[in-house]
């Protein structure tokens, strides 16, 4: 296993670079798509998920690449993480998230923070939330088991697919969902709607760990599987 500094680093590089494409191409997105809403969805679902397939290939051996408190707090109730790790990977995996939206803004001249303004509220939104988590963490934790090279492609497959099939579009992510309620672009979100989403994600975690072990009772965890990359959100 890498050294810790590295594989934090990766972590917030990773995460970084995940808000900087959604927050990027979602503003990018809209000002192309002259108002049409599925144009610039599209277009953010696409570079999401293909974003996520480059993150986690080039990341993935080094740290995991979970870019994600959701999931590392997954591999941790599993064993496979220390509470240690998995706290630090959170807080460099918001530093890297809110980094990245910065980054976004500066790109586009925009004020380097802005508080969200999209209503993003109610039980449509929390109920996707919950299901897009624990899709995301069964895609992670069934590929490692099922395709184990591919997981990099199966996850950013699933973002991108997640995005079109839930109410939310699909944040499954704790600190995506914290950092993106500094934008009031495409990919904002109010920051009093923050908690919701946050909680519903880990209603998500539990279903997902309790579905997984329901679905493949034998421990992942060979000595190839350990390994390999373990993934990220959106």
């Amino acid at each position: 296993m890498n050294a810790l500094p590295q594989r934090l680093l990766a972590e917030f590089l990773g995460s970084a670079a995940l808000l900087a494409i959604v927050v990027g191409s979602g503003h990018m997105g809209e000002l192309l798509a002259n108002g049409n809403a599925a144009v610039a969805l599209l277009a953010n679902s696409t570079a999401t998920g293909l974003g996520l397939w480059v993150l986690i290939e080039l990341l993935g051996p080094i740290s995991g690449a979970h870019f994600n408190p959701a999931v590392s707090a997954a591999f941790a109730w599993r064993g496979e993480l220390s509470g240690r790790d998995a706290a630090m990977y959170t807080f460099v995996q918001i530093a890297g998230a809110v980094s990245g939206v910065i980054v976004a803004h500066l790109m586009f001249d925009l004020a380097p923070i802005a508080l969200g303004t999209k209503i993003r509220a109610g039980s449509g939104q929390w109920l996707s939330e919950a299901i897009a988590t624990a899709g995301l963490l069964l895609t992670i934790l069934l590929g490692l088991r099922a395709r184990p090279r591919m997981v990099h492609a199966l996850v950013g497959a699933y973002i991108a697919c997640a995005y079109w099939f839930t109410a939310s579009t699909s944040f499954a992510n704790p600190a995506v969902t914290l950092a993106r309620s500094l934008t009031t672009t495409f990919a904002g979100i109010r920051p009093q709607d923050v908690l919701g989403f946050v909680l519903a994600q880990f209603v998500g975690v539990i279903a997902a760990l309790t579905l997984a072990r329901a679905l493949a009772p034998a421990r992942f965890g060979s000595d190839a599987e350990r390994a390999l990359p373990i993934a990220a959100d959106n």
